[in-house]
């Protein structure tokens, strides 16, 4: 899953920069607010894609990874149901 989100991100951000650098070379000898509309589109291609590339999906189980505190670890196992409680 992280490849195909990361190829989503790169293609958004291609399309991002193909836009301006159209809107800027290109489009703008022909009309200015044409440009300055896909330069509009493009500003919110970024925060999109970065949200794209970051989301995770129903099958990504990032929540069961330990934390590398052993101590953090047991107790969300606990809480988790995955280990009875321990006594006090």
């Amino acid at each position: 899953m992280y490849a195909r989100r990361r190829h989503v991100y790169f293609w958004m951000m291609g399309a991002c920069l193909a836009l301006f650098v159209g809107a800027w070379a290109v489009v703008r000898l022909f009309s200015m607010p044409v440009a300055i509309g896909m330069c509009v589109v493009a500003m919110v291609i970024p925060p999109v894609a970065a949200m794209v590339a970051n989301r995770r999906g129903p099958e990504d189980r990032w929540w069961d990874d330990p934390s590398g505190d052993p101590k953090s670890d047991e107790w969300w196992d606990e809480l988790d149901g995955k280990k009875p409680p321990r006594e006090r």
